[in-house]
């Protein structure tokens, strides 16, 4: 089954891993991990349905069975590597990010989870995919409570909202966010260039605060007109991965997060979300604040955007602030603050 949107799809009729079939038809749930991997399954039943009870209890791991693709010290000299290539210029800004896991029950159910998160995260672009593995794609037990829309469409009309910034308050909101998410719109308007009709790339909001669990971000949005003959395939192979967790200039950035982290990002910073074809209309959110089961390990990932303004020790702060309250909410931490406390070589909530 699938979940977004307040729709519930069941019934699989269809798995590929070709972003052609979004053009023919059907309604598709989505997932495009960072490093371009596309997995698609259509439904053929869909309706409004509330999130699905979960078939049995959340059972997380312990707060202190963590560990994380980059620790402290591995982050913090990345954050100077990338100074370096920007003094250098070689890139102007890369978003460095660590991939955390933990030990589950190989029966841990994503819809236990979903409401955990729906209840303790509330997330304008929550969703949950669970699909078994097929002979075109890997089976994806996935929940997301993303904050950010990578792609809406309707129609020819597609729109992203670009997240840069994130503070506790607004009123830790520094210069270097507000320069940062201008940097990443610029960007954003340039992948849509690519495939929308001339003249018709604008930016209806810059650099609005958005308030969510725990923190705020920086908020811009990007729109224009698709052109005429433009297909899926061209729009993923446009804007993907998404700008605002790769960096500026893309390729430059994505040169440096290959050199910089050890792990693939897997679903991490790609799409997740669904098309529906037949209506021609799509939300596709960015695999921020979401989670993933595989192989009995439960992932999350957290980063940061790095810019010549930034200072590591902010920057390592900014993924724990992003992960603590999700994280702490997987292991029950989060309901019980007087219990956790911080493992700086981890970075996450710990019991």
């Amino acid at each position: 089954m699938a979940w977004f949107d307040g729709l519930l799809a069941d019934r699989p009729a269809e798995a590929s891993g070709d972003p052609a079939v979004l053009d023919r038809g059907g309604w598709w749930a989505v997932v495009v991990t960072f490093e371009g991997e596309v997995r698609l399954w259509r439904f053929d039943r869909v309706r409004p349905a509330p999130l699905p009870a979960p078939r049995r209890p959340w059972r997380g791991p312990a707060g202190d069975a963590w560990r994380t693709s980059l620790d402290r010290p591995a982050f913090v000299a990345g954050v100077h590597e990338i100074r370096r290539r920007i003094r250098e210029g070689d890139v102007y800004q890369v978003n460095l990010c660590r991939v955390l896991e933990a030990p589950v029950a190989d029966d841990a159910d994503p819809w236990a989870l979903a409401h955990v998160l729906a209840a303790g995260n509330p997330a304008p672009y929550a969703g949950v995919i669970d699909v078994p593995a097929t002979a075109a794609t890997p089976a994806t037990r996935l929940v997301t409570a993303s904050p950010e829309l990578f792609l809406a469409r309707d129609g020819d009309r597609v729109t992203s909202s670009p997240i840069k910034g994130t503070a506790p308050t607004a009123a830790g909101l520094l210069p270097k966010d507000e320069a940062e998410n201008v940097m990443i719109v610029d960007l954003v308007r340039n992948d849509l260039q690519r495939v929308c009709r001339p003249g018709t790339i604008a930016v209806p909001s810059l650099l609005r605060v958005e308030s969510h669990p725990g923190l705020v971000h920086l908020v811009s949005t990007v729109e224009g007109r698709l052109a005429p003959g433009a297909t899926w395939p061209d729009l993923l192979a446009a804007t993907t991965p998404p700008g605002s967790v790769s960096g500026a200039p893309k390729s430059s950035a994505l040169r440096a997060i290959r050199d910089l982290e050890p792990i693939p990002r897997g679903p991490y910073c790609g799409a997740v979300g669904y098309v529906d074809a037949d209506r021609g209309r799509a939300r596709l959110a960015v695999g921020i604040r979401t989670f993933w089961l595989a192989g009995g390990r439960l992932r999350f990932g957290t980063g940061a955007g790095i810019t010549w303004g930034s200072d590591a020790a902010r920057e390592w702060d900014e993924t724990r602030l992003k992960a603590a309250r999700l994280v702490g909410l997987t292991t029950g931490a989060a309901r019980h603050p007087g219990r956790t406390g911080h493992d700086e070589r981890v970075g996450v909530v710990s019991a």
